[in-house]
């Protein structure tokens, strides 16, 4: 049966797509509001940027905990409605001019930790959705979706902070994250029956122990884990810096970044419609080095946008297409890849300790990308930021990632495979 024929995936497709978004409108209004409204330098964007991922540290934590927990799906929605009560802070505060830099960090922290609690929970609640051999399709629909978001997401974003406010903005994304969690709540899992609740054998230090071990040891996920850490890092030290740069020195109004941005996201359109048909003529493991590459390449493009305006928004938009289309030639194939490899069993704890490293390190880059901003300045910051990331692919070739041909011929992997100890497989389905 074709995914969209299936009532639970299309009612998280249709989820996902909105909770996206919304996301896409706050991404921008969030960077904007602490520019435009409350004068924050390079220093203080940054942090607001590393307090959003600087949750994902206790993930190893979290996810040894999320593994033990029988109902995902209510996790999931939980985390859905506390990012939406704390988003609505944000247009209150402001409204009654009380809003400032110390709530937006606030806020920016305690929505990152929520977003953990719906990360860790998410991949055990993923492959109760869709079956094995549609991972990859299923992957490049979710996928899909969050790059149409990024189409329309920040040109709108743009015209609500210019026309509404950038706080009025952020409501809509509280509103996105009440209609994901009413969109999940309806999908029927039975949770209980395939991870039951059992008395916790072990420590919660252990398992998470547990989980980073077989991350570390696992040849796929160890080469995986290192790629996606180091782009991850150099692309928020751009990142970070990305509205800063736009808006002052290439002196680009809060419309046209977000038309510039919305542009070039129909790479990440593209890239996630032609991953599926790209790895099935190159391979899976090929089609993830291409992604590897492609996507941090395209900071040089907005390293050096000078000129005219149409040369300086053109070449925003050229970065973001190719980064998207990068991105997605990336996540969408190691993503499924990572859901083949890894035993149920494990999958929060995983998923905790990769987020760990992975989304962590996220922060460091962030906070790295003001200080090198303010000391080099911010153009040398991103050229700096495009080098770093394309090493990525160093962690990739000496693999077996790129020998991977297809999910369905994963046995010739070369390298030992880590066994699961008797607490992961008990806790399998």
């Amino acid at each position: 049966m074709p995914l969209f024929r299936q009532p639970r995936f299309r009612s998280f497709f249709v989820a996902h797509a909105t909770s996206q978004f919304g996301d896409r409108i706050s991404e921008l209004a969030f960077p904007l509001l602490a520019v435009l409204v409350l004068d924050a330098t390079a220093a203080q964007v940054s942090l607001l940027t590393a307090l959003v991922w600087l949750p994902n540290l206790t993930g190893i934590f979290l996810g040894a905990w999320v593994d033990r927990r029988a109902h995902k799906k209510r996790l999931l929605v939980a985390a859905d409605l506390i990012r939406a009560a704390l988003l609505v802070t944000v247009p209150v505060a402001f409204a009654f001019d009380a809003g400032t830099l110390a709530q937006l960090y606030v806020v920016a922290l305690l929505t990152g930790a929520a977003s953990v609690l719906f990360n860790t929970a998410y991949p055990a609640f993923f492959v109760r959705l869709v079956d094995r051999s549609r991972y990859l399709d299923a992957n490049s629909a979710l996928s899909a979706s969050r790059s149409v978001s990024f189409i329309a997401g920040p040109a709108l974003g743009g015209v609500l902070v210019q026309v509404l406010t950038a706080p009025i903005a952020l409501l809509l994304d509280a509103v996105s994250f009440v209609a994901s969690a009413l969109g999940i709540g309806r999908i029927r899992l039975d949770d209980a029956a395939a991870h039951p609740e059992e008395p916790e054998p072990e420590t919660l230090w252990r398992r998470a122990r547990d989980g980073l071990r077989f991350t570390l040891r696992d040849p796929v996920l160890r080469a995986a884990l290192g790629c996606t850490t180091t782009v991850n890092y150099f692309s928020f030290v751009f990142g970070a810096l990305l509205v800063l740069f736009a808006s002052h020195t290439l002196g680009l109004s809060a419309g046209l970044l977000g038309l510039a941005l919305g542009a070039g996201a129909v790479g990440g359109l593209l890239g996630a419609v032609v991953a599926p048909r790209l790895s099935a003529r190159i391979g899976v493991g090929r089609s993830i080095v291409a992604g590897a590459i492609v996507f941090p390449a395209s900071i040089s493009l907005v390293a050096v946008a000078d000129g005219p305006l149409w040369a300086r928004v053109g070449l925003l938009a050229a970065a973001e297409f190719f980064s998207g289309l990068g991105v997605m030639l990336f996540d969408v194939n190691l993503n499924a890849l990572n859901a083949a490899v890894i035993p149920d069993g494990l999958r929060s704890r995983v998923a905790g300790a990769y987020s760990t490293v992975n989304y962590g390190v996220r922060p460091l880059g962030a906070l790295t990308g003001g200080a090198l901003g303010t000391w080099l300045g911010l153009r040398p910051t991103l050229w700096i930021a495009a080098v770093g990331g394309v090493l990525c692919v160093l962690w990739l070739l000496p693999s077996p990632i790129p020998a991977v041909r297809s999910l369905e011929h994963l046995d010739g992997l070369d390298g030992p495979r880590p066994e699961l100890s008797e607490a992961g497989r008990s806790s399998g389905r």
